[in-house]
């Protein structure tokens, strides 16, 4: 028994002696240097081997020109200005520049970034900037979850910039994302090919830098004289958790003495800190040091102060009792018993349930003059923003109209809460550049799309109103319904019909669904489209430019038929002006060139971004990828070099694509060729691409197309007198003279001009 006992006793102080050499092996010797110049450096960073945890905290310490020393993380050529043991690291980080020629070939271009894969770049102190005019900025990380983001910056002249503003005119800025790794690449891509800027904006920049460190100057347009800019990495030890790390005693990083781990929240990895009471370096055997808090000011007023290791309490001086709490007013003098009046039991009883009912009585009706007064302004404030939004006015106009209750509905901004479940963040559909869709359910559990717009234009009411008035006046079936509005919020609110299928882009660009789009259904949704957008420029009271159109904007119900919604870019066009002078707005990709430069918006805009939307759909490809060669990242210049090259059979989607139809493609794709011109006067109009598209669509359900067209039935019937009939387009449909026949039987009849 006793021998068992000397061997316990021997192998508790052989581990003992164990984990005393691997706490020793993991502490910095006292020959290492604590600063490098003006840098102080803390364990676990160290100069040389033995005074760092690992090689990921060496710090190399280099002597300078001028004899004096500077430190450089690791041994590369990363400046570092600053070591804090709070988790961050601030280094100096170089600057991404593209230069161009006149023919707008890059030739000064380099790629700038960190091979820095165990720190992470702060997601809370850097931002991502790019400079120049027509430049997008990006940024990825290389490892890890690949995480990226990036930028647009626009200009058109340096008068045109705002020194100071960096929010994307000359100079754009935007948050880095959590978890990108200090390995990461920044790259720059000029979007006009041939540019007339070079005079004042020969290169772009891109580059992160610590926030409010970077000071945009419109010189720096042209003389951008940063080199390099500083950065804030998070660091931390390891890539283990704080359990996976105590677990093994080698190398567990938080050994000081009342000091804790905490993971990091940014990237893997833990840091230590030391316990509520003490200050120093955690990552140090005797770091963590206890902080004395009755050192001045005391923090007990006038009271006695009693320091402990991790804390502190107060007590009272002879003469004086109480709790010795450190309000300064708990220590009172001891005052003789009999100088006290003793008040009965039930007088205090009395006093003190009157005291109780007094304030109860109080309590109740300041709570109900409170809430009286605050549902009054409430009340006010609505009333306030019903009038502001024109609310008056349009009640008037619907008042006075005829037609159907459901398509004039002015909702109570109750309603619209209801029906949101107080704007619960589950109910949101989703969110764009003019405001959050979310999903209503109306008392009569109707479903509704309802959209709140993030900026309130408080000028030209009366324009508002009537655009409203107009929108609810469309009755067309391949356009998503205005069901009514709510005019007692902030800004106005607009209830829509739902749609139940998603979005065109969703089917076309996601493999799953892609399959489930033939050909026959991807050419009806592109007539019905285009027979709205017709409808919208010349069939209502005021014509209507939607300004967005893309595959996002074009929702799809469980038969599939196309429903044109988001009119939030719109623009009404009065009947005597043919084109508007407006701010430039609108999607990347399907933004027509000609507007872009000169900011005329026309109804030939919508029928470039048709274009585009044809395009996605012969193609399967997005309408602007990164993912692409440079020269082909924009797909309206990919493809309409591809027809023009007769590559187009090259480029279109596999699944559409059979012997049968081959023909059929071609034809739509010079026609969304033609939508594609960059002069909008060789562009046809949205009209002319419906009856085309229409043409295609009775084609495909025709029994002719199977059969030959040589008989002498096909012959006798397209020799036939051409029949009148309507595209129904709404309330007031549109007449047309062989609408869809005169294409299908100009199609027919190619073999045999001249019959």
């Amino acid at each position: 028994m006793a021998l068992r006992e000397m061997l316990l006793q021997q192998l508790l102080l052989l581990l003992g002696l164990i984990i005393l050499a691997a706490t020793e092996a993991s502490q910095p010797n006292s020959n290492c240097e604590m600063s490098c110049g003006s840098v102080s450096i803390p364990y676990p960073f160290g100069t040389k081997e033995g005074c760092y945890h690992d090689e990921s905290f060496l710090i190399t310490c280099n002597k300078t020109e001028r004899g004096t020393s500077k430190p450089f993380l690791r041994r590369g050529n990363i400046t570092v200005l600053n070591i804090s043991l709070d988790g961050e690291l601030r280094v100096l980080t170089h600057v991404a520049h593209a230069c161009y020629n006149d023919s707008g070939i890059p030739f000064n271009k380099t790629k700038i970034g960190l091979s820095l894969s165990k720190f992470a770049v702060s997601s809370t102190k850097n931002k991502f900037t790019a400079v120049g005019c027509d430049v997008v900025g990006l940024i990825q990380g290389l490892e890890g979850r690949g995480y990226g983001t990036g930028c647009l910056s626009l200009c058109q002249s340096v008068d045109s910039v705002e020194n100071g503003s960096c929010v994307g005119i000359g100079c754009c800025q935007t948050p880095i994302p959590t978890g990108l790794t200090a390995d990461f690449s920044v790259e720059l891509t000029r979007l006009v090919s041939r540019s007339t800027k070079l005079d004042f904006n020969p290169c772009n920049y891109g580059f992160v830098v610590e926030e409010n460190m970077y000071n945009f100057s419109s010189s720096d347009l042209k003389n951008f004289m940063n080199e390099s800019v500083p950065v804030v990495l998070d660091w931390a030890v390891g890539d283990e958790t704080c359990e996976d790390a105590k677990r093994s005693s080698t190398s567990y990083a938080c050994i000081a003495n009342n000091s804790m781990c905490y993971a990091s929240n940014n990237g893997g990895g833990y840091r230590c800190n030391c316990s509520s009471g003490f200050e120093g370096n955690p990552y140090l055997v005797d770091g963590c040091k206890d902080i004395d808090e009755c050192q001045n000011p005391n923090p007990c007023y006038n009271e006695l102060c009693h320091n402990f290791d991790g804390g502190f309490n107060c007590s009272c001086p002879k003469g004086y009792e109480g709790d010795g709490m450190k309000n300064g007013t708990s220590c009172k003098l001891l005052v003789s018993q009999s100088k006290i009046t003793i008040i009965g039991q039930s007088k205090i009883t009395i006093i003190a349930l009157c005291i109780s009912v007094g304030f109860l009585v109080l309590f109740v009706g300041s709570s109900w003059i409170y809430w009286g007064l605050k549902k009054r302004k409430l009340n006010k404030l609505r009333e306030k923003f019903f009038q502001q939004n024109g609310g008056l006015l349009l009640q008037q106009k619907l008042s006075n109209r005829r037609g159907s209750v459901e398509t004039s509905k002015i909702y109570s901004a109750d309603e619209i809460k209801k029906a949101t479940n107080n704007y619960d963040e589950s109910r949101v559909l989703g969110q764009g550049g003019y405001g959050i869709v979310y999903k209503g359910i109306l008392p009569d559990n109707k479903v509704v799309a309802i959209k709140k717009s993030k900026i309130g234009n408080q000028i030209q009411i009366e324009q508002f109103v009537n655009e409203i008035n107009v929108l609810t006046q469309i009755n067309h079936r391949n356009v998503v319904k205005l069901l009514g509005c709510c005019l007692e919020t902030e800004v106005p609110l607009l209830v829509y019909e739902f749609i139940t299928k998603g979005t065109l882009s969703d089917h076309i660009h996601d493999k799953s669904l892609s399959s489930l789009l033939s050909w026959e259904k991807r050419l009806k949704i592109a007539a019905e489209t285009a027979g709205a957008l017709a409808y919208l420029h010349s069939a209502t009271s005021v014509p209507i430019i939607h300004r967005d159109v893309k595959t996002a904007n074009i929702l799809l119900d469980d038969n599939f038929t196309a429903k044109v919604s988001d009119f939030g870019a719109s623009r009404l066009v009065p009947l005597d002006q043919t084109q508007l002078n407006t701010l430039v707005q609108g999607t990347f990709g399907y933004l027509d060139p000609e507007y872009f430069h000169t900011s005329q918006l026309t109804e030939k805009s919508d029928v470039y971004s048709f274009g585009v939307v044809l395009a996605e759909l012969l193609t399967g490809k997005m309408a602007l990828s990164f993912d692409r060669p440079e020269i082909d990242r924009n797909l309206a210049m990919y493809f309409v070099s591809a027809v023009k090259d007769d590559r187009l059979v090259q480029i279109l989607e596999d699944s559409i694509v059979n012997e049968g139809n081959i023909e059929e493609l071609k034809e739509v794709a010079i026609l969304a060729k033609r939508c594609l011109k960059v002069t909008s006067e060789d562009r046809p109009s949205m009209k002319e691409v419906a009856m085309e598209l229409e043409g295609f669509v009775i084609m495909e359900k025709h029994p002719w197309r199977n059969t030959s067209v040589y008989t002498e039935e096909t012959e006798f019937l397209l020799s036939a007198p051409t029949q009148s009939f309507s595209v129904d387009v709404g309330p007031s449909s549109v007449s047309s003279t062989s609408i869809g026949y005169d294409s299908m039987r100009n199609k027919v009849l190619k073999p045999h001009d001249g019959r």
